[in-house]
């Protein structure tokens, strides 16, 4: 149940929020429409622009909209009215799939934000390109690609797998999921270094991994690694588990903020609703994570020395127990 106590730390946390992004809009009515459009986003309302635009208060959502990349296919770019009726950039060509992936990964690396791994499914691991550029700039990353991967000096990977001994196979948890810890057979296998790219004296280890399905074993699925040296089997299955909380992130974001309940009809409409929608959950994440751990350290006593003393072979009653020094998180401010 929600008291009023609890929206008011809402409203703040929010209100908060509003100052910190509010310098990215340079005049007062941009900065209030985006306010109204991250409080419709987090409202009971459908997502769409124009339910939001009423919740609002405006009579239209034409002026209600305020980054991510946008996948434009070839018969798009190819016809330039058409991208310029939907105000897309003349500068913007086609680009695939992984080279917006490279795009992002480049501007994430040139950000303050912390990144050391990238995890992706069979679409982007297969190429080769984007591997390289990772490689590069010395991030790890595990990659699903499809079984017939060629992997040097080995071949296609699921020829590689299938003559791995039944001792290579072994059980573990990629991480937890609804029902529990996601458990599977995993075999990793570290690759020869390639000498043109690694050189003579490698920082990185090159892996070939296959997660095979415990109740259906004939179900095996294939990745790449490429991880520091020394880095454990445990840390590449738990990065390449990363990839069910991104795609959950992606559902929760669509299903509380409407990621994909946009109807834009230009390409700066697409841009601005997905960035908003993804800052709506950002802040959904950090009040449930809040939320969740002060209800731990609410419901977890703190660690007290029990008033019991032992004095000269005997127990007695100490009048002053001493203070404790396993201070709860709660207790620690």
């Amino acid at each position: 149940m929600i008291d009023e106590r609890a929206v008011e730390i809402w409203n703040d946390e929010l209100d908060e929020l509003f100052l910190r992004t509010g310098h990215r809009f340079r005049r007062v009515e941009p900065r209030r429409r985006m306010r109204d459009y991250i409080r419709g986003l987090l409202g009971p309302v459908r997502k769409n622009g124009w339910q939001l635009a009423e919740y609002a208060g405006h009579r239209t959502p034409d002026r209600l909209q305020v980054d991510r990349e946008l996948y434009l296919p070839k018969s798009w770019t190819d016809d330039r009215d058409r991208c310029r009726a939907a105000h897309i950039p003349d500068e913007r060509a086609f680009a695939t799939k992984p080279d917006l992936a490279k795009a992002m990964v480049l501007r994430a690396i040139a950000s303050p934000l912390p990144i050391a791994w990238v995890t992706a499914d069979a679409a982007y691991g297969q190429e080769w390109r984007l591997r390289r550029m990772l490689e590069e700039t010395g991030l790890g990353y595990v990659l699903a690609v499809p079984k017939s991967q060629q992997v040097p000096h080995f071949g296609r990977v699921d020829h590689l797998f299938s003559q791995a001994p039944d001792q290579a196979w072994e059980r573990r948890s990629c991480g937890d999921g609804a029902k529990g810890p996601r458990v599977y057979h995993w075999a990793a296998l570290q690759i020869t270094p390639i000498e043109d790219f690694d050189g003579e004296m490698p920082t990185h280890q090159r892996w070939a991994l296959a997660r095979r399905s415990i109740s259906k074993p004939e179900e095996i699925a294939y990745c790449l690694g490429y991880a520091p040296l020394g880095t454990p089997v445990e840390h590449l299955v738990r990065v390449a588990g990363m990839r069910w909380a991104i795609e959950e992130a992606f559902q929760a974001a669509k299903n509380e903020c409407g990621l994909d309940q946009y109807e834009v009809r230009r390409y700066t409409g697409w841009m601005r609703h997905i960035t908003l929608a993804m800052l709506a959950h950002a802040f959904l994440a950090v009040m449930a994570a809040d939320a969740a751990a002060k209800g731990a350290a609410e419901t977890v006593p703190a660690s007290r020395p029990s008033p019991w003393q032992k004095f000269g072979g005997s127990w007695q009653l100490s009048t002053h127990p001493p203070p404790s020094t396993n201070t709860s998180p709660a207790h620690a401010r």
